[in-house]
């Protein structure tokens, strides 16, 4: 009988190295790990199956082949538990300070960090060093030791050779899909589905939309940038495509529930309070555009990079939807019932402080905004729709056209609502007041000013001054015209030339004109403290100049006769005292103080 050779001497003695960690079979193979052991008895088994793998290359007979089939098997199965181990053993919490975007992008809101950027840090740096690399904004950490990735990518590819690439993959998803998990959950990000999102209230929402900015910089740019190069670092070039195809199995599901939550925000159901929020969304999702294009670069991520492309653009479109039906709103807001005192009208506030955070966006919304909008025309019959021509306007922006345009419709049903007040003067203080406002809001924001432009601003300014000439011709011209002269004189050689009777009803007429003015205007509102101030003033140089003349005039007709202090009731230090009460939203005394007789 011949002696084995040399390749069976070997295959025995691999093959008993390999039965001897056999968990089957073995107490002791099943409390111990190869890999948390001596370097020495590693390298004993790695080699061990590659003289496996290499016999069964080379077995002529079928026992031999059958004998080696089942050692591989063996084999395999310890090696795919010893993978998992090493992958549960340096899978811990990724540092608080790891997790965190080094360069956050303006809008940031730091109150909204997660607990995992407060966390104090837990993990030996002697088990996970960190080095980053940048690309762009791209900052990748070493997630596992480099001892830890040499072992497992020794027992990668002997796993892939011997045809356990299948099984390898899915251990190193089902394990890294964890720690991913937990890193979520650090970071705030919820298991949602797109119909729990839609069902959530707003004000729940924009919380949530804040938080996921952030984490969604850190899930790109760190986390599962991170993620890719580990699976580089273990799996790049032992077969083809195999390090996108663990990556791929790690983060799918993952990166989709990140984006989920965006894609909900883009298709939910559009209102102007969520504007800001979706251009919000739009522009973090567009800065990482190019981030999501390095890191899901290959053809099995391209489902994510189309998904991420495909939220852009319906976040752009719900953003021109919004205005658009902004828009809308604002001309046809139905509410009729007057404000008191023709103060600002909730509208006004509203639309402006609206508009001016538009402007706040202006390099995102002027790239989405693309086209004018629809307006009313000189020639259209439709009276709910104002008139507007761009001509004077042409060299606008699409964007710039929708905010003055926002700002005629604003006054047109500002207008409508102006018809709802009985007294006349009160509708035109009621469109000075609110016209100023449009005008100050617009002055106080830079962007704002600059896109709608001096000519436009030079309009509105006419439109408020107009409405305070208004007022006081409404108010004053009946006032003033007891102060005339006409129809005082009499003829007769015995007449002194005024009708005393006429002038008496004259100075009762004044009197009870101006008391009234005074009790009735005292309660009408001027909120803008310069602008109250100008019109007590331009009354005042009409009033008192007026009645001081006229008192000069007639005071001694009037003293002369009997019971003068029933006619001459007001010096004109009074009538100058009584305009300071004017405007002030409360009502006063209604008698008007009296410094002389």
């Amino acid at each position: 009988m011949e002696p084995p050779g040399n390749d069976v001497i070997a295959f025995e003695s691999a093959e008993k190295i390999i039965l001897r960690w056999d968990s089957t079979a073995s107490e002791d193979a099943r409390e111990k790990m190869i890999f948390a052991g001596d370097r020495h008895e590693i390298d004993r088994y790695l080699q061990a199956v590659d003289e496996i793998q290499r016999s069964m290359g080379s077995a002529t007979l079928s026992d031999d082949h059958s004998k080696a089939n089942s050692a591989i098997q063996i084999a395999m199965a310890r090696l795919e538990d010893e993978f998992r181990n090493i992958l549960i053993a340096h899978t811990t919490p990724i540092e608080a300070d790891s997790l965190t975007d080094s360069s956050p992008l303006p809008g940031d809101d730091s109150e909204d960090d997660s607990p995992l950027t407060k966390d104090v840090e837990h993990q030996e740096r002697s088990t996970t060093s960190v080095s980053y690399r940048s690309t762009n904004s791209i900052r990748e950490i070493d997630l596992m030791p480099s001892n830890a990735i040499y072992d497992l990518r020794c027992i990668a590819e002997r796993m892939i050779l011997s045809g356990y690439l299948r099984e390898c993959i899915q251990v190193y998803g089902s394990v890294r899909k964890s720690a991913v998990d937990s890193s979520f959950r650090k970071l705030g990000i919820e298991k949602l589905s797109i119909g729990d999102i839609q069902r959530l209230e707003w004000e729940t929402l924009e919380t949530k939309i804040r938080r996921w900015i952030r984490a969604a910089k850190v899930c790109v740019r760190i986390l599962f940038a991170s993620e890719k190069k580990l699976c580089e670092q273990i799996f790049e070039g032992l077969a083809t495509a195999t390090d996108d195809a663990c990556f791929m199995e790690t983060i799918k599901g993952p990166a989709i529930q990140l984006f989920n939550f965006a894609e909900a925000i883009s298709i939910s159901r559009r209102s102007p309070e969520k504007l800001f929020k979706i251009l919000d969304l739009h522009d973090a999702l567009s800065d990482l555009l190019v981030d999501i294009e390095i890191v899901f670069d290959s053809k099995s991520s391209e489902s994510i990079r189309v998904q991420a492309v495909e939220i852009l653009s319906r976040l752009a479109e719900a953003a021109r939807g919004i205005l658009s039906e902004f828009e809308n709103a604002v001309l046809r807001e139905p509410s009729k019932v007057p404000v008191p005192g023709g103060t600002i009208h909730p509208l006004t506030r509203y639309v402006m402080n609206y508009i001016s955070l538009i402007s706040d966006y202006k390099q995102t919304m002027s790239e989405l905004i693309v086209s004018k909008p629809s307006t009313g025309s000189r020639y259209s019959s439709d009276p709910n729709t104002p008139d507007m021509d761009f001509v004077d306007v042409e060299s606008q922006t699409p964007l710039a056209l929708h905010l003055i345009w926002i700002a005629v419709i604003l006054q047109f049903n500002l207008e409508g609502k102006s018809k709802c007040y009985r007294d006349t003067s009160l509708a035109h203080l009621f469109m000075m007041n609110n016209v100023h406002y449009i005008v100050q809001k617009i002055k106080g924001s830079p962007e704002l000013r600059e896109m709608v432009g001096d000519d436009c601003l030079r309009k509105l300014t006419g439109k408020f001054r107009q409405a305070a000439t208004n007022y006081q011709r409404a108010t004053w011209v009946n006032v003033l015209h007891c102060l005339r002269d006409e129809g005082l004189h009499v003829k007769g050689n015995f007449s002194s030339g005024v009708s005393k009777s006429a002038l008496r009803e004259r100075f009762k007429t004044f009197n009870a004109m101006f008391e009234e003015v005074h009790r009735t205007q005292s309660t009408w509102l001027i909120p803008d403290t310069q602008l109250r101030e100008e019109l007590r003033i331009s009354i005042s140089e009409k009033l008192i100049t007026a009645y001081r003349s006229f008192l000069g005039r007639f005071r001694s007709h009037i003293e002369s006769g009997r019971h003068p202090e029933n006619y001459i009731k007001y010096s004109g230090e009074d009538i100058e005292t009584a305009v300071l009460d004017f405007f002030e939203g409360y009502q006063v005394s209604q008698h008007i103080r009296r410094r002389s007789q």
